[in-house]
């Protein structure tokens, strides 16, 4: 049996660390990937094969070529998903020293709820921050850009707006900054507010047209969002659960281990640190946000961080065996751990929700839950399996043994036969005034020939 556990133990660290790896390389592979077949057959001609790429946020794709006789000359195409009725895309650029919606000269395609399209150019103010209504501009030398050739074109859900962009010397193709939106909702030509979520705030970059490598301002909160992710669900969504199933079925009953509570807070301080690491950096991330925060994810997270923590507290804190509020806190212990579980799962798929990434990360989660759910049913059934195939014999030698314990006071009396007001009196428990072990079942105690209630704890 050890030999066994040690074996399903080492095999486990395998799959976590691949699972760490695959989330990581995927998450960082969607913001250098190639753009899509369906965008790039619609930029490509027969005289001309833009460069394009995915960008990191919104699901969008952008595509350039520069004019060989005039590099201040570039043909760019931008192309993204509009799913409702209506909506609209953006594309801009910014002279300023950092990439931003305030100051960016755009060109902005509507998509109407008769089915057609039109497309324009705007200029993206402070004012249209604060909510005046933003309607089309044109560009002249001043402007340091000049749009034309504006183009709008559509195949089922992807639409693609084109330009030819002429820049001044205030702009430098190297680092280039430029910005991309989507949005919901347009009246006539206005663009009307979009969303604030995190792949709005954040489409903004800087990329360099020559070599078409990019780095979005925020490329460095967007990487610790993963790690964020990552630690919180390998952490708190896979060890800490592993520790709780390993805690009910290999104390005593079905399959009793003596290593099991050695590599039950093994698993826990483990998981316990690796969840304590993520969440504070999403408490780091939260505190330097300008933009948006998300209350009922932070409220979670903190109230998961302060119950673990009490949770793991017992390794020092938990009364003893013979403490008559033993049986109590074990119930406290089990109910809030299994409280706890069912809490951090709703959290990290809210976690999943605000990033919005592939869904990679949704289904492999769903599948670590699939997993732990169909490896804890299967432990279920073996326990009552072996239950109920127990040998009625050995039910009534554990049952005979269960009664002679009561008669006899319990331990510390020297196995007198106590009148029953003693035994009441004494509770049957070396005088100390502790209900009889008969009656008084701890949580994995299989003496009467039951399967336990809930996860055992510690002795």
């Amino acid at each position: 049996m050890s030999s066994n556990m040690y074996s399903s133990s080492s095999n486990s660290f395998p799959l976590l660390t691949t699972l760490f790896l695959f989330l990581f390389l995927s998450a960082a592979a969607q913001s250098s990937s190639e753009c899509s077949d369906q965008f790039r057959g619609m930029i490509t001609t027969p005289r001309q094969a833009p460069n394009c790429r995915k960008l990191t946020t919104l699901k969008a794709e952008f595509g350039w070529t520069i004019h060989q006789n005039k590099t201040t000359a570039v043909d760019v195409f931008f192309g993204a998903r509009l799913d409702n009725d209506e909506g609209w895309l953006a594309w801009g650029v910014n002279p300023g020293p950092r990439p931003r919606m305030i100051g960016t000269r755009a060109m902005v395609g509507i998509k109407y709820k008769n089915e057609s399209f039109g497309v324009d150019t705007y200029n993206i103010t402070s004012g249209t921050k604060l909510g005046c209504p933003l309607l089309p501009s044109k560009f002249d030398a001043d402007d340091h850009v000049i749009f034309s050739n504006l183009q709008i074109r559509n195949q089922s859900d992807l639409v693609v707006i084109s330009a030819t962009i002429n820049l001044s010397s205030k702009y430098d193709i190297s680092r280039l900054h430029h910005v991309w939106q989507v949005g919901d909702e347009a009246e006539g030509n206005e663009p009307k507010k979009h969303p604030t979520t995190l792949q709005h705030v954040d489409s903004t970059e800087t990329i360099n047209l020559e070599t078409s490598i990019g780095r979005g301002v925020g490329q460095h909160r967007r990487h610790l969002r993963t790690v964020h992710g990552i630690l919180n669900i390998v952490g708190w969504g896979i060890l800490l659960p592993l520790g709780v199933i390993l805690a009910r079925y290999f104390r005593q009953f079905p399959y009793p281990w003596k290593y099991w509570f050695l590599a039950h807070i093994s698993i826990q301080i483990v998981g316990y640190t690796l969840g304590t690491i993520g969440w504070a950096i999403g408490l780091a991330l939260g505190h330097s946000s300008r933009y948006y925060t998300f209350r009922i994810h932070r409220i979670l997270a903190i109230f998961i961080f302060t119950f673990t923590t009490l949770q793991m507290l017992a390794l020092r804190l938990k009364p003893e065996t013979t403490d008559e509020y033993r049986k109590y806190w074990d119930m406290y212990h089990h109910f809030l751990g299994y409280a706890l579980l069912a809490l951090i799962s709703v959290n990290i798929f809210q976690g999943i929700a605000i990033l919005k990434p592939d869904h990679t990360w949704k289904w492999a989660y769903i599948g670590v839950l699939g997993a732990l759910a169909a490896i804890t049913l299967a432990f279920e059934i073996c326990t009552w399996v072996k239950f109920l195939q127990q040998p009625k014999k050995e039910k009534d030698k554990d049952n005979n043994k269960s009664d002679a314990r009561a008669l006899t006071g319990g331990v510390g009396d020297g196995g007198k036969l106590l009148p029953p007001d003693a035994r009441a009196s004494t509770g049957g428990v070396g005088g100390r005034g502790n209900p009889s072990p008969s009656l008084t079942r701890d949580a994995g105690d299989v003496g009467d020939g039951r399967p336990p209630l809930h996860p055992p704890d510690a002795q």
